[in-house]
């Protein structure tokens, strides 16, 4: 559990702890605990976003962190707490998560072996007053109930009032708060990201910092998958994964055109050298993969996308 009196306790090298060519010290905490992400010693963080992340930690910056599917969003901040020791929770904003969830409500509890009914804190009130780096993943497909009562928070130094029990809270020093978005708030305007909101641009005015989080260079999102799948490490598995992320960088290039209407993100090439594993065979794991996820009418074009990096044809799917 989270000790509500811990604050952080040292300062880290940016040049060491992250590899970036920056001079920057960023406050961290000299041991882990419970709510501290696991290390993922194979990640590859991008410079400017890791910059805007680690200014939300060390001088108590709004972060909101904006991007495609699969870019690793959540991800990204997790591995920057995971380093700094810093515990992280991630709250999920989808449609069923409303006021009473994020503020708290009364609950029948048992004390002294008698039922009475008890104020119960939502994990917005809990984490405010710990040393939490909160997410909001899925931050534009929030309600907007549930949105105006993260408002009065996302201010620096902002307090949570509970009206039902006449209470301002002050948040931790060490209390960070950050969100994930697809689009930030302008909605759903290309048809991928359905169920995600308009939101309230006084709102977003309100986010210190917005980075932009973009998919990788190639050479970078190839030792990404490399490092999941270290049995590809040979030459030929080199090789091989290099035509799988050319493969992807095609189909994102034939969505900004309109060629086809699903992208393969470094999630799903990662998805593919897995399954490659398991079934032993590229174009069957490429199907099972990403192909089968494509319209009726686009897989031509995704077919040509696989001979021309892969040199060899990809066979449609057996008939029964």
């Amino acid at each position: 559990m989270t000790d509500p009196t811990t604050v952080p306790d040292i300062q880290v090298s940016v040049r060491e702890v992250f590899g970036l060519d920056s001079d920057l010290r960023v406050p961290a905490f000299r041991t882990p605990d419970a709510h501290v992400p696991e290390t993922d010693p194979a990640y590859r963080f991008q410079h400017d976003v890791t910059l805007a992340l680690l200014a939300g930690f060390a001088h108590n910056r709004r972060v909101l962190v904006q991007g495609l599917h699969g870019t690793g969003k959540s991800t990204h901040i997790e591995q920057v707490a995971a380093r700094l020791n810093w515990p992280c929770l991630r709250v999920n904003l989808d449609g069923h998560v409303g006021r009473l969830d994020l503020i708290g409500r009364d609950a029948v509890v048992l004390q002294d072996g008698q039922q009475v009914t008890a104020f119960q804190p939502g994990i917005l009130p809990w984490a405010l007053q710990r040393p939490m780096a909160l997410v909001f993943d899925e931050y534009d497909a929030g309600r907007p109930d549930v949105m105006f009562v993260i408002q009065r928070v996302l201010e620096q130094g902002g307090r949570l009032t509970l009206l039902d029990q006449n209470t301002v809270l002050t948040p931790h020093p060490a209390f960070r708060l950050f969100a994930t978005a697809n689009t930030v708030g302008q909605g759903n305007l290309n048809g991928l990201y359905h169920g995600v909101q308009r939101l309230n641009h006084a709102q977003i005015d309100r986010w210190n910092i917005v980075a932009a989080l973009d998919y990788l260079h190639p050479a970078e999102e190839a030792a990404i998958v490399l490092a999941r799948v270290p049995a590809l490490g040979d030459d030929a598995g080199r090789r091989l994964v290099a035509q799988m992320v050319a493969l992807a960088g095609l189909t994102r290039k034939g969505f900004a055109a309109g060629d086809v209407s699903t992208l393969m993100s470094p999630r799903t090439v990662i998805t593919w050298a897995e399954n490659l594993q398991i079934f032993g065979d590229v174009a069957v794991a490429f199907r099972l993969s990403y192909a089968n996820k494509c319209d009726e009418a686009e897989r031509p074009v995704v077919a040509e996308y696989f001979q021309r990096c892969l040199d060899r044809e990809l066979e449609p799917t057996a008939s029964p």
